[in-house]
């Protein structure tokens, strides 16, 4: 039996063809003066600031929620762990999982493309098991929520993003909780912690994760991580430090490694002598190798999939996925005049959106959670996409129009 499911997954995995890299550019790309078009936002929250195509990258923010999927595998295993009594190593598969989660980042100076108000990104990765659904559920303030399910697990959690732009760097400040739930019923919860970019102006563009994410189970374990700041005297920078400890706060292991390359645990024992003694270092990840092709963008292999557009998949999606953006998919094939033209005329819909959500604008997936204070996912995307019936999908991307807007005088 186990060698049918190893040949079924094998056959399932040759049976998906994903590109391995973007477009050739249809034109030159223009030079542009960064701080002539961000002089005079210092101080601004950039979410609200109209900049032109050149500093984005041809993602949206919903697929850059699923990009964090890209080590998938690390909650496969700790769902796995968690089966055969192995609690400890379950947490430390989903830390590992939580700090993974930032390594694309590096080299990354470009910023996605902020969703409109209901635009929507579904992910189906057969070959990993698993299926993702996000959605632009609010306006003012801009958050976006997402769902995901895979092998024995699912995870969800909305998030609004903070930005302030400071000359030299901008600040990020995630607000918002991510939960992860084990078939078995296991949780754990935990926050992103904050990033600065970088060398805006002057020297190379780096970015920096820097504070607290505590991770905490609802049953035997929860795990501590200090993603340290970045200094001009630190000799070690990206460096994430931590531990687990069981219900008692007694500390059970340790984690130390770089949130843009690898991790290690320890396991704490008590000897004899009533002291802890660590184990030797234990790989539990490490970052995949670039693509072959690498691109202005810095795109890692698992990002420059996720805005593949086929014609099969065309017909599948509904008109508010984000590959379906006139502007992002001008972008990637380098017709950078268009994708500018587009990107202004989108963000001029988008100032729409504040009235569109007072007058009663729902989004269409999700639903917040009272208690819980947290937008939920209310099932029925996949069903409605193997029915392709996308009734009550606005096409978002053309003109405005009265099927969207309800009157048009409401909004003009």
């Amino acid at each position: 039996m186990q060698g049918e499911t190893a040949c079924w997954t094998n056959e399932l995995l040759s049976s998906v063809n994903r590109r391995t890299k973007l477009p050739e550019p249809r034109e030159m790309e223009k030079g542009i003066s960064m701080w002539s078009v961000i002089k005079d936002n210092v101080g601004k929250d950039l979410t609200s600031v109209c900049l032109p195509v050149y500093f984005n990258e041809p993602l949206s923010s919903l697929q850059k929620c699923f990009e964090e999927f890209e080590y998938s595998h690390l909650l496969d295993e700790a769902y796995q762990f968690g089966k055969m009594g192995n609690s400890l190593m379950r947490i430390l598969k989903v830390a590992a999982f939580a700090v993974a989660s930032y390594a694309s980042s590096e080299g990354r100076p470009c910023k996605p493309f902020n969703p409109l108000l209901g635009e929507t990104y579904e992910a189906d990765f057969p070959e990993r098991g698993i299926q993702f659904i996000s959605e632009k559920v609010s306006h003012h303030p801009m958050i976006v929520a997402c769902h995901c399910e895979g092998k024995g697990w699912k995870l969800w959690g909305d998030g609004d993003l903070k930005s302030r732009f400071w000359g030299q760097s901008i600040h990020l400040d995630p607000v918002g909780i991510l939960t992860l739930e084990f078939d078995d019923g296991e949780t754990f919860t935990w926050s992103k912690v904050k990033t600065t970019i970088n060398n805006l102006i002057v020297g190379k563009p780096y970015c920096n994760h820097y504070g607290a994410m505590k991770i905490k189970g609802n049953r035997q374990y929860s795990c501590n991580l200090k993603f340290k700041d970045q200094s001009l005297l630190e000799r070690m920078p990206r460096q994430v430090q931590g531990y687990v400890e069981d219900t008692t706060g007694k500390r059970v292991a340790s984690l130390r490694g770089e949130w843009n390359n690898c991790l290690y645990f320890e396991i704490l024992k008590l000897v004899i002598s009533g002291k802890l003694q660590e184990e030797e270092d234990s790989l539990i990840w490490r970052k995949n190798e670039p693509p072959a092709d690498p691109t202005r963008y810095n795109l890692s292999s698992f990002a420059i999939m996720l805005n593949e557009l086929t014609p099969e998949l065309q017909e599948k999606l509904p008109p508010t996925d984000s590959r379906l953006r006139p502007d992002q998919r001008f972008l990637e094939n380098g017709e950078y005049d268009r994708a500018n033209a587009e990107k202004l005329r989108l963000e001029q819909r988008q100032r729409m959106s504040r009235r569109m959500q007072e007058d009663g604008w729902k989004p269409k997936w999700f639903k917040k959670d009272s208690k819980e204070d947290t937008y939920r996912y209310i099932g029925g995307y996949w069903e409605a996409r193997d029915q392709n019936n996308w009734d009550g999908c606005p096409d978002i991307f053309r003109d405005f129009s009265d099927e969207y807007a309800g009157t048009k005088r409401n909004y003009e």
